[in-house]
């Protein structure tokens, strides 16, 4: 049985939620990727967690519906060669992801008035580019 997985300070999800399979791995290892099982694939069922409010549920739904499958986020992991490694990047991968779409969003900009000197700026340079294509013309004096 899984440990529980601390995602925030108040966010703990317990370790029956999560669910742990193992697979023959591609990649390091040699001849021993044929044989050891060392590819994890971490299963957490966000739809029916009991871990998070409904506020933090919605906002981790609306935040990771690419990643869901029926409610079901799944994380693997394959880089290490030993099954005990894969297994605690899978959850640390899984714990960041949470942390992140549960944050909450950043304040909204309040809205500014360009400053009266970029705007000078602005209408100067303006000016002298019309300047600079207005010397470009030829005049017509004949």
């Amino acid at each position: 049985m899984a440990q529980d997985l601390r995602v925030t300070e108040s966010v703990v999800i317990p370790g029956a939620e999560l669910l742990e399979r193992f697979s023959r791995s591609s990649g390091p290892g040699g001849q021993s990727v044929n044989t050891t099982d060392s590819r994890v694939e971490l299963v957490f069922d966000l739809a029916g967690t009991t871990a998070l409010t409904e506020l933090q549920l919605s906002r981790a739904v609306q935040r990771l519906g690419s990643r869901l499958t029926d409610g079901v986020l799944t994380i693997s992991a394959a880089e290490h060669r030993s099954q005990w490694q894969n297994r605690g990047a899978a959850r640390t991968r899984l714990a960041e992801l949470l942390r992140t779409a549960l944050a909450p969003p950043p304040p909204p900009r309040r809205p500014t008035k360009p400053s009266r000197g970029s705007k000078e700026r602005r209408l100067a340079a303006k000016s002298r580019r019309s300047q600079v294509k207005r010397l470009r013309r030829s005049s017509n004096d004949d």
